[in-house]
C-alpha cells in the first residue's frame, strides 16, 4: 500500500488539484483542510488491502496521528499520546514503545512528522516538486509526480556486490528521490521545506546477556502476537536454520494459528531438512507444517526467464531492481500456496544473521570497550580464519574515519576480490564491481562515493561496528520491503519480525563480549529462545548450504542469460559490456562472487526491461467524501476516522 504525505502548504493543495490521478486517492486532511495523507488503500479488488496494512488515524484538536502497519495501539491510547506531546519530538516515546513494524505520521498545527522503521522495512522517501517537499512510503509515486528520470549513477551502483553501501543506498533509482536516514524522522514545515531529525541512537552495549535475552524474547513475542491479532492466520518459513525456526516456535508459544513451510533441499546431505522435521515434530496444535518438494526448491534461483521477454512477469519493481530477484519463483509459489491455505501474513527470518551473528569489526569495537574480554576472542578468531598477525594488529589499530573509508572503497571497486584470510575490521564490506562493468559505470560509482566523502556524510553510527550492523539491517529491510510489495498481488503480506525496532533495540543492547560467540552459535538468540525452542535444536552446531540450488539455477538459466546479452539494456546505457558478460556466462568463474555479480546484473537488466522504469500513480476508484471516509483495517482494534475524532 502506497501513500503520499503532503506539507500543510497551498502549493501541495494546488499539486493535488492539478494532478488528475490524485483525484482517485483517499484523502485525509490536515486540520487546515489541506490534504495531508493521500492513499490507495481502498482500491476495489486490491488484494493488498486485505493482506497489507491496518490504518489507524486519530485526532486531538488540531493534531492528527496515523499509523500504517501491523501494530497494536488503540485509539484512546493514541489520543492520550497526542494530548500529552508538547511537540512532534514528544512522539519519540510512542515510536520507541510501539510493537511490530509500522509507519508513524503526525500533523501538529501545520508541521508534519513522518518516519518508518530503523531497519527501513518501512521507509519514507522524499522529493522536491512544485516548490515543496513531498514524502511517500515508496519512491515510485514521487517519481511519477516529479516525472523524475533514472539516475545512471544509482543504476551503476546496483551492480555492486554484495550490496550497495551507505550513503549510496539512500538514493533511489530515480533522480532527486532519496530515503530518510535510518533512526531519523522527516519534518515537513509549513513553508514547504524539510529536514531530518534524529530520534534514535544505538543503545550502549552494556546489558548482561540474561537481561538482553529477556528483552529480546518479549519483543519477539509481541512482534509475532500483534501480527497474529492483525492478520489472523499466519504462515512462516521453516528453513531449518535457527532464525526461522525461532520465529515458528514463538508463533507456537503465543498460540498464533500458523502454517509453516519447508522447501526440501536438493542436496540430501543438507542438514536443514532434518532439523526442520525435528522442529515440526515439537509444534503444538495451532501450528501445521508442510514440506515443499524438490520441484519447489529448484525454483530458488530462477535466473532470467522474465528478463528476456520484456519483463512481462517482472515482480513489482516500484523501488527499482529487486535485491532478492533470483528467489522470485520460489517467493511467488510460496505466496500462492500459503494464501490458498488461508494465511494473510507470512513471517521470515531476515535480519537474524545481522543481529546475532559475528561481525569481524565487532572485535574492533570490543577491544575499545572490553579489552580484557576481547583479546582471547581476537586470538581465537585469528587462528580460525588464518589472519596474518601483522595484518590483524594493523586492522585493530586503525582509527580512520568514515570519509577515508569511502575514499578507500572508491579506489578498490575493480580490485581483485578479498581472500577469506584477509582481515576486515573496516567501516563497510569489501565491495566490487563485476568484470563486465564498463569504465563509465565504475567512474559513476567512484564519483558518487568520492562526492559523499568530500561532503563529510556521516556514518549511521559513531563506531564502525554499529554502522555496519545498521547498514546490513537496512539492506535486509529493503529486501523485505521489496518482497512485501511484490507479493501483495497474491493477497499475503510478508514481514520479518527480527527487523522490528524493539527487537533491534534489545539485540544491540547486549555486551559485545557476550554477543560475539566464543565457541557458541548466536548466543543472544539461543539465550532468548531457551524455554521456547527445544534445547536439542538450540544446541545445533552444523549449518546447511544451498550450492546445489544455486548451480542448478545457473545451469537452467544459462541459455536465457546468454540470449539476454544480445539486447542488453545495460549495454545500451553504457553501464555493462555485453561481450564480457556473455563470455563470463559461457566460461563461469569459480570465484564465489560470480553468482552474486550475475544476480545483481540480471536484477538491474530485468528492471530496465520492465514497465517500472516509468512509474505511474495508482488508479483507484474515486475518493470518498470525508464524511463517508472509512479506512480498512485487518485488526480487531477499530480504525478511528477523522469524522469520529474528538
Amino acid at each position: 500500500m502506497d501513500f503520499l504525505i503532503l506539507p500543510d502548504h497551498p502549493a501541495a493543495e494546488d499539486l493535488v488539484a492539478r494532478t488528475p490521478a490524485l483525484g482517485a486517492a483517499t484523502v485525509i486532511p490536515h486540520d487546515s483542510g489541506r490534504p495531508w495523507l493521500l492513499g490507495w488503500w481502498d482500491r476495489a479488488g486490491d488484494k493488498d488491502s486485505g493482506a497489507g496494512d491496518a490504518v489507524r488515524v486519530v485526532a486531538c484538536g488540531a493534531r492528527r496521528l496515523a499509523l500504517f502497519g501491523h501494530t497494536r495501539p488503540a485509539a484512546d491510547r493514541l489520543r492520550r499520546v497526542l494530548d500529552r506531546a508538547g511537540s512532534l519530538s514528544g512522539l519519540d516515546g510512542a515510536a520507541r514503545s510501539t510493537a511490530g513494524c509500522c509507519h508513524l505520521v503526525a500533523s501538529f498545527e501545520g508541521r508534519v512528522r513522518a518516519q518508518g522503521a530503523l531497519s527501513t522495512a518501512r521507509q519514507i522517501f522524499t522529493v522536491r516538486v512544485a516548490g515543496v517537499t513531498v514524502a511517500a512510503s515508496g519512491p515510485a509515486p514521487l517519481a511519477a509526480l516529479a516525472e523524475a528520470p533514472c539516475d545512471e549513477a544509482v543504476l551503476a551502483a546496483r551492480l555492486l556486490t554484495p550490496y550497495v553501501p551507505w550513503p549510496l543506498s539512500r538514493r533511489s533509482v530515480w533522480r532527486g528521490i532519496e530515503a530518510v536516514t535510518p533512526g531519523h524522522w522527516l519534518e515537513l514545515a509549513p513553508d514547504g521545506t524539510a529536514r531530518e531529525r534524529r530520534w534514535w541512537h544505538r543503545p550502549a552495549p552494556e546489558a548482561p546477556l540474561p537481561q538482553a535475552a529477556a528483552a529480546l524474547r518479549e519483543a519477539l513475542r509481541e512482534g509475532v502476537r500483534v501480527r497474529a491479532e492483525s492478520a489472523g492466520m499466519l504462515s512462516a518459513d521453516l528453513s531449518g536454520g535457527l532464525d526461522s525456526t525461532s520465529l515458528c516456535f514463538v508463533a507456537d508459544a503465543v498460540a498464533a494459528p500458523t502454517r509453516t513451510y519447508h522447501a526440501v533441499p536438493l542436496d540430501p546431505r543438507n542438514p536443514d531438512h532434518r532439523w526442520a522435521r525435528l522442529a515440526a515434530a515439537h509444534f503444538g496444535p495451532t501450528v501445521q507444517h508442510t514440506d515443499l518438494g524438490h520441484d519447489h526448491s529448484a525454483r530458488h534461483f530462477g535466473l532470467v526467464a522474465d528478463a528476456v521477454d520484456g519483463g512481462t512477469d517482472e515482480p513489482d519493481g516500484g523501488e527499482g531492481p529487486l535485491n532478492w530477484r533470483w528467489g522470485g519463483p520460489h517467493l511467488r509459489a510460496l505466496s500462492r500456496t500459503a494464501a490458498e491455505a488461508g494465511s494473510r501474513l507470512h513471517l521470515m527470518g531476515l535480519g537474524g544473521d545481522e543481529l546475532f551473528g559475528p561481525l569481524p569489526n565487532g572485535l574492533w569495537a570490543m577491544l575499545r570497550t572490553e579489552p580484557r574480554a576481547a583479546l582471547p576472542q581476537i586470538r581465537r578468531r585469528q587462528l580460525l580464519n588464518r589472519w596474518p598477525l601483522s595484518a590483524t594488529v594493523r586492522g585493530l589499530a586503525d582509527r580512520s574515519g568514515f570519509p577515508e573509508a569511502l575514499r578507500d572503497l572508491a579506489g578498490q571497486l575493480t580490485s581483485p576480490p578479498p581472500q577469506r584470510w584477509q582481515v576486515g575490521f573496516g567501516w563497510t564490506g569489501e565491495l566490487r564491481m563485476p568484470a563486465w562493468s564498463t569504465p563509465e559505470a565504475v567512474d559513476l560509482v567512484r564519483g558518487a562515493l568520492l562526492a559523499d566523502a568530500r561532503a563529510g556524510t556521516p556514518p549511521l553510527d559513531g563506531d564502525r561496528f554499529g554502522h555496519q550492523v545498521l547498514e546490513y539491517l537496512a539492506f535486509e529491510g529493503t529486501t523485505i520491503r521489496q518482497t512485501a510489495r511484490a507479493m501483495a498481488r497474491y493477497g499475503i503480506a510478508w514481514e520479518a519480525p527480527f527487523l522490528d525496532d524493539q527487537v533491534i533495540e534489545a539485540a544491540l543492547s547486549v555486551r559485545l563480549s557476550e554477543r560475539m560467540p566464543s565457541g557458541r552459535f548466536k548466543p543472544l538468540l539461543t539465550a532468548a529462545m531457551r524455554g521456547i525452542v527445544p534445547q536439542d535444536i538450540l544446541d545445533r552446531t552444523d549449518k546447511g548450504e544451498f550450492s546445489a540450488e544455486l548451480y542448478e539455477g545457473l545451469a537452467r538459466g544459462k541459455e536465457a542469460a546468454v540470449a539476454m546479452c544480445a539486447g542488453l539494456r545495460l549495454a545500451a546505457r553504457g553501464l555493462a559490456d555485453a561481450d564480457v558478460l556473455r563470455t563470463a556466462l559461457l566460461s563461469p568463474s569459480d570465484e564465489g562472487r560470480y553468482a552474486a555479480h550475475l544476480e545483481n546484473t540480471v536484477a538491474v537488466e530485468a528492471w530496465l526491461r520492465s514497465p517500472h522504469t516509468r512509474p505511474e500513480l495508482p488508479h483507484a476508484r474515486p475518493k470518498l467524501p470525508n464524511s463517508q471516509l472509512k479506512l480498512p483495517h485487518t485488526s480487531p482494534l477499530p480504525t478511528t476516522p477523522l469524522k469520529e475524532a474528538s
